[in-house]
């Protein structure tokens, strides 16, 4: 693999932190340039046998880096993924900045790679309830998506380390109420419609992974007092005749997944068996009571690292194939 210089902006973030590890793991060796708030500049961080000192962010010279990993607030990413960009870096953006833009794609490798050839130096990386959910839902498409409602469960690590401290100290610093023993089904702002933008993001970047502009698609969000790892109940109607077996069947063959479904063995998912990996894990399918070719099912993945991390350097992966 020819040798990249490449930026991590956000190095001393989670997702920078879980970044840092995924490359790590895949021995992606390369000149790592790293970037923290001006608060948190010159920490030392031990990576892939170098000791590292963290620097505030600049404008970079031309052609600096070929690649910068963005795992920072959308304000941030606003102001400095552009500069980047124009530095002629490929950035691959963690944030919500442009994954509405029409000239940005938004991707998930196995999902949706081919969007990677219309890039123009930006790819935004999908929010993390997102892209858990369009790995299960992808290989049922051929089925005729027809309708989706998802409720999601979100561990606290997804609104950063002050909300861990909130959920260990039992203090409110994150949160408006203690999260400790407790459940918040408010994520982000509310919208005018009475949605979050947490539950508004997940139905447009849904549609748009997918290419199901019209898919029927609602949300709740729900923040859970769990440090990692993000599950989520899912309701999908099909045009298509099918069955709980042939569910199972494209699932068990699909990307990133791990068919979790053996209900009288008590095999199921659960946060605990997605933490620390790369995999969605998919189980509960079973058939509605009501609804005509409706199906239940029930989808968990490590927010911090599936749903983040590892996506993003999955499109590094593809990006440097194509």
């Amino acid at each position: 693999m020819e040798k990249f210089s490449i930026a991590i902006v956000g190095a001393t973030g989670l997702v920078g932190q879980k970044i840092m590890e995924v490359l790590a793991e895949r021995k992606i060796m390369a000149n790592y340039t790293l970037f923290s708030s001006a608060i948190e500049a010159d920490t030392k961080i031990n990576f892939m046998g170098q000791e590292l000192l963290t620097k505030p962010i600049y404008a970079p010279k031309k052609h600096e880096f070929d690649f910068a990993f963005f795992a920072v607030d959308a304000l941030v990413s606003k102001v400095w993924v552009p500069v980047f960009k124009k530095s002629g870096a490929i950035v691959i953006d963690n944030s919500n900045a442009f994954r509405r833009k029409k000239n940005v794609p938004l991707v998930v490798p196995g999902v949706n790679d081919e969007e990677l050839k219309n890039h123009h130096g930006i790819i935004a990386n999908p929010n993390c309830s997102t892209i858990q959910l369009v790995c299960a839902l992808a290989p049922l498409r051929p089925l005729g998506l027809k309708k989706v409602l998802v409720s999601t469960y979100q561990a606290v690590s997804g609104a950063g380390k002050e909300a861990i401290a909130d959920l260990e100290n039992d203090t409110k610093n994150k949160f408006d109420y203690k999260i400790k023993d407790n459940l918040i089904p408010q994520i982000d702002v509310f919208l005018k419609n009475g949605y979050t933008l947490e539950e508004d993001k997940l139905v447009f970047e849904s549609r748009k992974i997918l290419g199901l502009n019209e898919l029927n698609i609602s949300a709740t969000a729900v923040r859970i007092p769990l440090k990692n790892s993000h599950s989520e109940s899912v309701f999908a109607v099909f045009e298509h005749k099918t069955s709980v077996k042939n569910l199972q069947k494209r699932l068990k063959n699909a990307k990133h997944i791990v068919l979790c479904d053996n209900p009288s063995q008590k095999i199921y998912p659960m946060p605990i068996l997605s933490n620390n990996t790369d995999q969605v894990y998919v189980g509960r399918i079973r058939k509605d009571m009501n609804e005509k070719n409706s199906f239940w099912l029930f989808v968990v993945a490590d927010n911090l690292r599936r749903g983040a991390a590892a996506n993003a350097v999955d499109i590094f992966e593809r990006l440097i194939s194509l």
